[in-house]
């Protein structure tokens, strides 16, 4: 017997209990096996490893053939081992014969809620800690994901913001230029945009001095768009945004287009899902036209 709750010996008067009551609350795999089947035992451990990935959302009952036949001529069980999914009282899905580990875990895709993975738990955690600023922490998270896959875009990709945010621009750019593939080229290119405006921040007057420069003139593009530039090397969005737009509304033209074409970076470092995204865009879009 397992040590694991998750998997559990079935005979034939606990089959109705253990598998056909339990998959009404979780998918049941059920394993026909017996003890002079080579196949079996090369198989058993493969699905026991599985079940165990899943911490509960799925459950494994294992019958030995050899003992429990009025089980196996219930579901004309014909060749070992065979392997049956039941879903709320039915079997939905199944094979016979020992079979690969992505073709068993392709077999359990569309009825079993996939099972969180210690990185995608790691990445979660770092993108919550520098959400909210906590740009050490995240760090530090990302190292250990990093550690165990520094193929990894996402982390990859955040490592390198969080490197940005403590002025290693230079290590940073260096991270970014290993990321692989196109699936993130959104957070690829808003995380260059956090980079170059961080850049730019270090060459321009500070925030105060830019402030009172448009204290007394409204109108000083330059000093409305440099100001914008200091608060998103900041962080300090929702005044970036807003003084890009009435930039581009007073002067779209300033620096062939500068303004529209920042928006648009700023737009790409947030996420399409992000709140003054949705906000800005639409305004912006209500500018144009």
């Amino acid at each position: 017997m397992s040590q694991t709750p998750y998997i559990f010996d079935v005979t034939t008067a606990s089959f109705e209990q253990l598998v056909l009551e339990n998959s009404f609350h979780k998918p049941v795999l059920v394993d026909f096996w017996a003890e002079w089947c080579a196949p079996c035992k090369a198989l058993m451990p493969l699905l026991a490893k599985i079940t165990e990935e899943y911490q509960g959302e799925l459950l494994l009952a294992k019958v030995n053939c050899d003992i429990e036949q009025e089980v196996v001529a219930r579901f004309g069980i014909r060749s070992l081992p065979t392997v049956v999914l039941f879903k709320d009282g039915q079997p939905v899905d199944g094979f016979a014969g020992a079979q690969p580990e992505s073709a068993i875990r392709a077999m359990l895709e569309p009825h079993v809620q996939a099972p969180a993975s210690p990185q995608g738990n790691l990445l979660e955690s770092a993108e919550a800690a520098f959400a909210e600023g906590r740009f050490a922490e995240a760090e530090a998270q990302l190292q250990q994901l990093l550690s165990e896959d520094n193929e990894n875009a996402a982390g990859l990709i955040l490592y390198a913001r969080c490197l940005a945010e403590r002025g290693e621009l230079g290590e940073a750019e260096t991270v970014l230029d290993a990321v692989k593939g196109d699936e993130h080229k959104q957070a690829l290119a808003g995380a260059r945009a956090q980079l170059t405006f961080l850049r730019q921040a270090n060459d321009l007057p500070d925030a105060a001095t830019l402030k009172s420069r448009l204290a007394q003139n409204g109108g000083d593009d330059e000093a409305a768009y440099q100001l914008a530039v200091q608060q998103l090397a900041r962080q300090q969005y929702e005044a970036a945004l807003d003084g890009l737009l009435r930039l581009f509304v007073r002067n779209r033209s300033y620096a062939d287009g500068l303004p529209h074409k920042t928006l648009l970076q700023v737009f790409d470092l947030l996420g399409n899902d992000h709140p003054l995204v949705t906000l800005y865009r639409r305004k912006l879009y209500q500018a144009i036209y």
